[in-house]
């Protein structure tokens, strides 16, 4: 009837843990993952290249450059950004595809630092602005390799458009290079601070799922497990007194199979909640699975754990469930108080569960303690 014991050894092993993790990460996953990572980087190109349009223009005003630059340079600020992600969107990699992007950043952010001269505002804007979105997107690795394709790129500018590097700096350049030096970052930190926002909502919901139950919201097994062991650990050291209760539904199947499955779970749900109600806020509830639970009682003798159960039998004695009243609600309850034989934890989940045993041959619906 109790569910085999999970394995400490390989539950607690990283390597195993991440290599589970890794293989049960699909292709799905892995492209939604692309998606959101290509959406990230795509507002700030859209606010970066659109302001870079000022500084450069200012600056290639000097150099005069035949009309096709002009073009592309309004094609770069304006069209590229909304380009770049129907690219990343549409690819069967998004993550790959983006980083493709970004290194295309900056190859035409080299070619535009050329053909300004090496002009100097608009070029630190530009190491800035690429700089920065390389280094977000993929850390020192693609940040020195954006670092490089951007130099070739301004070398082979000038080498190709014979433009001298003038590092030059008039008024007009420095009033429309500055607002971006000023700004960009701190669009950039808005935009980082908005997704530390949801990640770190993300994380809570992750932790929430893999520690509660899905139905009852009370904590799963795997996770139950380890609030016990935790518990058998911190009691032991102090030699404080606990409790755990074993509880199972008296006849669910009959339930389930006369009644139907939305009346199991309506009955799931009701004992649990009948739990929650009578037990302390610190008692951990946890359900096995099935129409199973466990209790850890900190702090508490055999006696008061009885009487908790006591309480709990009396509640389910005049409950009714709303969509079969005929229904009628028991449990049985196994309690294994700690003690100084239980050399580890699952020993004393293994007396629980034997008194739970004893409560279901005496006849069901009453609760028993370990010997």
């Amino acid at each position: 009837m109790f569910p085999k014991i999970m394995n400490d050894e390989n539950f607690y092993n990283k390597d195993v843990t991440r290599e589970e993790w890794q293989q049960g990460l699909s292709q799905d996953d892995h492209h939604r993952s692309g998606i959101r990572f290509a959406r990230r980087v795509r507002l700030p190109r859209i606010f970066g290249l659109a302001a870079m349009f000022f500084p450069i223009a200012g600056a290639l005003v000097a150099q005069a450059p035949p009309g096709g630059w002009w073009l592309l340079l309004v094609g770069w600020a304006f069209v590229w950004p909304h380009l770049a992600w129907q690219l990343a969107y549409r690819a069967a990699d998004p993550r790959v595809s983006e980083m493709n992007n970004l290194k295309a950043d900056a190859i035409v952010a080299g070619v535009w630092i050329g053909l300004t001269g090496v002009n100097v505002l608009p070029t630190a804007a530009l190491i800035i602005l690429i700089g920065m979105n390389t280094m977000g997107a993929g850390g020192i690795r693609l940040f020195t390799a954006g670092a490089i394709m951007t130099t070739i790129a301004a070398l082979v500018t000038l080498q190709l458009t014979g433009v001298s590097p003038g590092f030059t700096l008039t008024p007009l350049e420095l009033w429309l290079a500055l607002p971006v030096m000023v700004l960009y970052p701190l669009f950039f930190a808005w935009v980082s601070y908005q997704t530390a926002i949801r990640l770190a909502e993300h994380k809570r919901r992750l932790e929430l799922m893999s520690t509660r139950d899905g139905m009852t919201g009370v904590f799963n097994r795997r996770h139950w497990e380890i609030l016990l062991r935790n518990e058998y650990d911190t009691c032991r050291r102090a030699h404080r007194e606990a409790a755990i209760l074993i509880i199972d539904i008296d006849h669910f199947k009959s339930i389930n199979d006369t009644w139907g499955h939305d009346v199991g779970d309506e009955a799931i749900i009701a004992v649990t909640r009948q739990l929650q109600l009578t037990l302390r806020a610190g008692d951990m509830i946890g359900r096995f699975g099935g129409d199973e639970f466990a209790v850890i009682m900190s702090g508490t003798p055999a006696e008061s754990a009885i009487a908790a159960m006591s309480r709990v039998h009396e509640r389910l004695a005049v409950l009714t469930l709303p969509c079969a009243p005929q229904v009628r609600l028991r449990i049985s309850v196994g309690v294994a108080p700690l003690t100084e034989e239980f050399c580890h934890y699952r020993e004393w989940l293994k007396a629980a569960d034997v008194a739970l045993y004893k409560a279901k041959n005496a006849g069901r619906n009453r609760t028993e303690v370990a010997a």
